[in-house]
C-alpha cells in the first residue's frame, strides 16, 4: 500500500489596524496563527476630543508587518489577504492624495479616528431629524459614526478639505482600495457606520435633510456606489505596486474588508463547541454574543430576523455573518479606561517599580496583589463599598448618552498600592456591569443569549474574564488563538481565495475554542446587589445634573 501524499498547507494573511498599532498574521487553513508581527502607529490629539492619524503611516505599517510574517514562506501557498480596521474616516483628494482633516492644514493627518468626538453639535442636529434611517442605529446616531464627521468637515473645513475631497473612505475600505486599486466599499462598513441599508442602499432624503446633499449629486461616488459583501473578492487581487509594498505576489485574492470588532466576532462566534458542556451547544449561533475587548469593547449578537434594540446599533443584515442580522452594543472606553485609572493613581510609580522587579506586567502584579489582600473573601467582594460608573468617555450602549461622565463612589484618604488595586478591580467590575446592562437590554428586545465569546487584548486578563462570567452569570469562551481578530481577517482572505464555499464554513474550520470560564454561582447575590448600585449611579448623575441645569 502506498500512503496518500498530503496536499501542502494553505496560508492566508490577516491584517488588522487597531487604534494604536497595526498587526499581521500568517494563518493556516486550520485557523492556527503561524507567524505574527505588530508595529505602532501614530496618533495626534491636537485638542481635546480630536484624534487624528495618517493613512500613509498606517499603510507603511501594514507593509512592514506583512513582510515580516510572510518572510521565508513559499509564496505559492499564500492564497488570500483580508483586512480589518477601526471605523475611522480617511479623506483623500481626487488624485487619492491625503487631505487635511485639521485646521492646521497638515495633509498627512488625513484620518479622523473612530474615537474622535469633535462632531457633537452635528450629531445632535442629525438625531433631532428623527429620520427613519436612525432606527437602524438604535434610534440615536453615535458621534463616532461617519455622517456627523462629514458634516463637521463641511462646516469647519469647507475650502481646506470639503471642496477638494475626492473620496471619503472608512479605513477598512481604504485598505482594500490601496491593495487593489478598486474603490468598492464593504457592506459591513457602509451599513454599520454610514446609514446604507442592504435592501435599499443610500437614502437620498437623509443626506439632503442633514445638509450633505452634495454627496447625492455625484451618485455617491465620494462615499461609495459599489458595495461588496465581506469576504467577496475585490477586483483582480493585489496590484503590482501593492504586491511589492506587502512582499506578496501580484494577483493574490484580496477580500472585501470588515471593521475590526466584526473581524473579531467572525474569528470566534462560529467555533465548534462540542464537548465543552456549554449551553450554546446544539443551539443556533444566535445564542452567542462575541465580545471584542481592547481599547473599547463591542458586543456582537446575531439573529435570524431583525431585532430593534433601543440604544444598540443595528439590526444590520449580513454585516458580519452572511444571512443573519447583527446588533452591536459597545463601550467607548474599556482598556483605555483601565489604563487611565491605573496610570493616573498616585501609587502608579510604586506599582511600576514592583511589577518590573518581579518581571510581571502591571496587571498581572495587580491581580496577584488583590489575591494577597482579599484574606478569606472572594476577590470581587473587596469592592463592597467602592463603586464605579465607567462612562468616562460617554455611554455608547444602551443609554446612547455622550454627555455622561465617569463616577467613583467610596473613596477614602488612603493612597497606597492596596487602594490602587481596589480601584482597578472596581473599574473592571464596572465594565462587566456595563456589559450586563447591554446584554439585558438586548434580551429584553428579543435576543436569547446564553454564552459569551471573548477576544481582544483584555481577554488575556484572567480577572477581567472571571468578572464578566460572574457578573453576567454566563460562561465565557476564550479562543484557542488569542489573536482572534487576525484569524477573522484571515477568514476573509480564505473566502476571497475560493478555498471555502462560505464564511460560515471557514468560521467553523478556522475558529477554535481554547478555555471556558464558568461563572461562580455562589457569588450571584453579591453581583446582583452591585448591579442595583450600578443602575442607581446613573440615576443620581442625571438627577444632580438636572438640578445644576436649573441654575
Amino acid at each position: 500500500m502506498h500512503s496518500k501524499k498530503q496536499d501542502p498547507v494553505k496560508y492566508y494573511v490577516g491584517i488588522d489596524v487597531g487604534s494604536a498599532s497595526v498587526r499581521a498574521a500568517l494563518v493556516d487553513e486550520f485557523g492556527t496563527v503561524v507567524a505574527h508581527a505588530d508595529q505602532p502607529i501614530q496618533i495626534w490629539e491636537p485638542q481635546p476630543d480630536h484624534y487624528e492619524q495618517s493613512s500613509d503611516d498606517i499603510w507603511a505599517a501594514c507593509c512592514s508587518v506583512t513582510k515580516k510574517v510572510v518572510c521565508g514562506v513559499d509564496a505559492s501557498r499564500i492564497r488570500g489577504v483580508g483586512f480589518d480596521a477601526t471605523c475611522s474616516l480617511v479623506v483623500v483628494d481626487k488624485q487619492f492624495q491625503p487631505l487635511a482633516v485639521n485646521c492646521e492644514g497638515q495633509n498627512y493627518r488625513n484620518v479622523i479616528m473612530w474615537m474622535d468626538h469633535r462632531a457633537v453639535s452635528q450629531v445632535e442636529r442629525i438625531n433631532a431629524t428623527q429620520h427613519r434611517v436612525l432606527s437602524y442605529v438604535g434610534g440615536v446616531m453615535s458621534v463616532e459614526m461617519q455622517p456627523p464627521k462629514l458634516l463637521w468637515i463641511k462646516e469647519n473645513l469647507q475650502e481646506l478639505c470639503w471642496e477638494k475631497a475626492g473620496y471619503f473612505f472608512d479605513l477598512p475600505d481604504f485598505l482594500s482600495w490601496k491593495a487593489t486599486g478598486v474603490t468598492a466599499r464593504s457592506l459591513c462598513t457602509v451599513v454599520c457606520k454610514w446609514t446604507y441599508t442592504s435592501d435599499g442602499g443610500w437614502d437620498d432624503s437623509f443626506w439632503k435633510m442633514i445638509g450633505l446633499e452634495d454627496l447625492v449629486k455625484d451618485k455617491y461616488e465620494k462615499i461609495g456606489n459599489h458595495v461588496l459583501s465581506p469576504g467577496e473578492s475585490v477586483g483582480k487581487g493585489l496590484t503590482p505596486e501593492a504586491a511589492k509594498d506587502l512582499g506578496l505576489p501580484e494577483g493574490i485574492a484580496v477580500a472585501a474588508s470588515l471593521i475590526d470588532a466584526h473581524a473579531g466576532g467572525l474569528g470566534v462566534i462560529g467555533a465548534d463547541v462540542k464537548g465543552h458542556n456549554l449551553p450554546c451547544e446544539n443551539q443556533p449561533i444566535t445564542s452567542r454574543v462575541a465580545m471584542i475587548c481592547g481599547t473599547s469593547s463591542c458586543h456582537m449578537g446575531v439573529s435570524k430576523t431583525p431585532i430593534f434594540v433601543p440604544g444598540v446599533w443595528g439590526p444590520y443584515f449580513s454585516a458580519m455573518v452572511p444571512g443573519l442580522w447583527l446588533n452591536e452594543g459597545g463601550q467607548s472606553a474599556t482598556g483605555k479606561l483601565i489604563d487611565h485609572v491605573v496610570r493616573g493613581h498616585v501609587s502608579f510609580p510604586e506599582l511600576q517599580s514592583k511589577a518590573a522587579a518581579s518581571a510581571h506586567s502591571i496587571y498581572t502584579y495587580l491581580n496577584s496583589h488583590l489575591d494577597l489582600i482579599k484574606k478569606s473573601l472572594p476577590v470581587g467582594f473587596l469592592t463592597v463599598d467602592l463603586h464605579v460608573w465607567p462612562d468616562f468617555h460617554g455611554n455608547r450602549s444602551p443609554l446612547t448618552d455622550l454627555t455622561l461622565k465617569g463616577m467613583v463612589v467610596g473613596l477614602t484618604l488612603s493612597r497606597g498600592l492596596d487602594e490602587l488595586a481596589l480601584i482597578y478591580l472596581a473599574t473592571i467590575q464596572a465594565i462587566a456591569l456595563g456589559t450586563r446592562h447591554i446584554l439585558e437590554t438586548m434580551q429584553a428586545a428579543g435576543h436569547h443569549i446564553n454564552t459569551l465569546f471573548l477576544c481582544g487584548g483584555l481577554s488575556k486578563n484572567p480577572l477581567f474574564v472571571q468578572m464578566h462570567a460572574d457578573i453576567t452569570g454566563k460562561p465565557v469562551v476564550l479562543s484557542k488563538e488569542v489573536e482572534s481578530v487576525l484569524v477573522g481577517a484571515a477568514i476573509l482572505g480564505a473566502c476571497a481565495s475560493g478555498d471555502f464555499a462560505s464564511i460560515q464554513e471557514a468560521m467553523a474550520k478556522m475558529g477554535k475554542i481554547g478555555r471556558v470560564v464558568q461563572p461562580n454561582r455562589e457569588h450571584k447575590r453579591f453581583y446582583d446587589k452591585k448591579y442595583e448600585v450600578f443602575l442607581k449611579l446613573v440615576e443620581h448623575q442625571r438627577e444632580y445634573r438636572s438640578i445644576m441645569n436649573s441654575f
